[in-house]
Order: C-alpha cells, then structure tokens, then sequence
C-alpha cells in the first residue's frame, strides 16, 4: 500500500498572486514482506529521479518516508 500526505510550501506575491516554492512528499509504504524493504527503498528514490510531475515544476520536491 502507499500513501502519502504532501506539504506544499507556497509564496504569495504582492498582487495577491502566489506561488509553491517547495513541496515535500511523506510517503508511507505498506509491504506484504518487510524483507523486500531495501527493494522498495530503491524503487521508489529511482521513481521520484523519473518522475514526470517532480521534473516538470520549478521548485524542489523533496522526500521524507513515514515509517510504516
């Protein structure tokens, strides 16, 4: 299972505009066997290098696991 409870940091401008500057992921990783965590450690850092959305906006997004 994966879940995941983003916090988006957001600056807003003198026109009442605004922006995100940062967004972090927390995401919560449910395995069926907890021996495979080191596996799912590595597929997910290689899935947030890949991902589309994290690629395409112009500020960081970082990644901090809850435990599970």
């Amino acid at each position: 299972a994966y879940v995941d409870v983003p916090v988006g940091v957001m600056t807003e401008d003198a026109d009442g505009g605004g922006h995100f500057t940062a967004v972090t992921l927390h995401p919560r990783v449910t395995l069926s066997d907890e021996e495979r965590r080191y596996d799912a450690d590595a597929l997910h850092a290689r899935a947030h290098e890949k991902c589309f959305v994290a690629r395409s906006v112009n500020f960081p997004v970082g990644v901090e696991p809850i435990g599970s």
